[in-house]
């Protein structure tokens, strides 16, 4: 099958620094290649040449600029040739116009998150009106299918799950974790609000005082805002915990980072459509303590590979979570064990492309 994957315009293949959208999709298209003929079409980079071949994956570069611009410059490179399967990642505004491109052709919309199909990037009119065009709609998680299965009833019946996965051999449990000296708990992914990095510091603040060993706590990702992330660092000092932020870390030396912990901690204060740092976490032997919302309920699983908060918006729900895995090293090695487990039989990128793989291939009756 020759599938063609279309990235959306802001982050290039193989994405520079982040991007969990860009991450998935060179992850998947290699290991679709195994089996496939995959093309990826993406934005043009001064990194980048305009072709490269990885693993198998031929990726075009074209020039971006707007949605709108992108798009068009994606339809001059399409003219003329052929696939039998479009994949187009997140960008719900794109289905129609390549679906009357290549009529003969499925399109299908690989989506990520609730983001671009709710305001201000769409009306629940205009989305619905997207969604329509596509010929099949994959989600990330059970979590985010049911979502757009309520909020656009009329196309429920053409979306489908597929969870995400990790690189299991590079990230990679550290060769010992520590007993003794500080604990050390990592946070990894935006410093923006809705992920909770004030309930954290807070958090360890409280936990600090009932811990059988110091805390520190460190921090991976940039912000969008300056002014936020300085607040956040003022919380710190101002709390008098011990905390680093690294700023933002390019994700293909993401994976020492979680070698430096004995935990992670994911406290989003929104609903998430996956979380794919808690897989990275886990496949490093990480136990997560992750709010108990969205798809990462899907993943990580309470008291079997890591700790869910119910009540995520509360600190010292947090904090009792970060001393119980401190003070009780059986939990601690069984859930670590477990989750790094789970990653290499269910959330392997090659698990991830077989389902996918299947999906295509059965037309989506699968």
């Amino acid at each position: 099958m020759r599938i063609l994957i279309v990235a959306p315009e802001q982050i290039p293949v193989p994405p520079v620094l982040g991007g969990s959208v860009e991450i998935s999709i060179l992850a998947l298209a290699k290991e679709l290649a195994r089996r496939h003929e995959v093309t990826v079409v993406s934005r043009r980079h001064k990194r980048y040449g305009s072709f490269s071949r990885i693993d198998g994956v031929a990726i075009h570069r074209v020039p971006t600029g707007s949605p709108a611009a992108y798009l068009s410059q994606v339809k001059r490179w399409l003219a003329g040739r052929k696939f039998d399967r479009i994949q187009i990642d997140n960008r719900p505004r794109f289905v129609g116009p390549i679906k009357r491109m290549c009529p003969d052709t499925p399109v299908s919309l690989f989506l990520h998150s609730l983001t671009f199909v709710s305001p201000p990037y769409l009306s629940r009119t205009s989305a619905a009106r997207c969604l329509s065009k596509a010929d099949l709609i994959v989600a990330n998680s059970a979590s985010l299918q049911s979502r757009l299965s309520a909020r656009f009833p009329a196309v429920a019946g053409k979306i489908r799950k597929m969870w995400l996965g990790v690189d299991t051999a590079r990230f990679t449990p550290k060769a010992g974790s520590s007993a003794s000296g500080a604990f050390t708990v990592l946070f990894a992914g935006r410093i923006i609000p809705r992920k909770g990095v004030p309930v954290l510091l807070k958090a360890v603040k409280l936990a600090r005082a009932r811990a059988p060993r110091p805390i520190r706590v460190i921090l991976a990702g940039g912000s969008p805002n300056r002014g936020y992330m300085r607040r956040m660092k003022r919380l710190s000092a101002r709390l008098g915990i011990r905390a680093r932020f690294l700023g933002t870390v390019p994700h293909r030396r993401i994976h020492r980072v979680y070698q430096q912990a004995d935990a992670f901690v994911c406290p989003s204060q929104k609903h998430e459509a996956f979380g794919l740092v808690n897989v990275e976490a886990m496949s490093a032997g990480l136990p997560v303590i992750a709010s108990s919302n969205g798809g990462i309920k899907e993943i990580v699983r309470h008291y079997r590979n890591g700790l869910l908060v119910s009540d995520y918006r509360n600190p010292k729900a947090f904090a009792d979570a970060i001393v119980l895995l401190m003070s009780h090293r059986e939990l601690y090695e069984r859930l670590r064990r477990q989750a790094r487990e789970d990653c290499l039989s269910r959330f392997s990128w090659g698990a991830a492309a077989q389902r996918l793989g299947e999906i295509y291939e059965s037309g989506g009756d699968r």
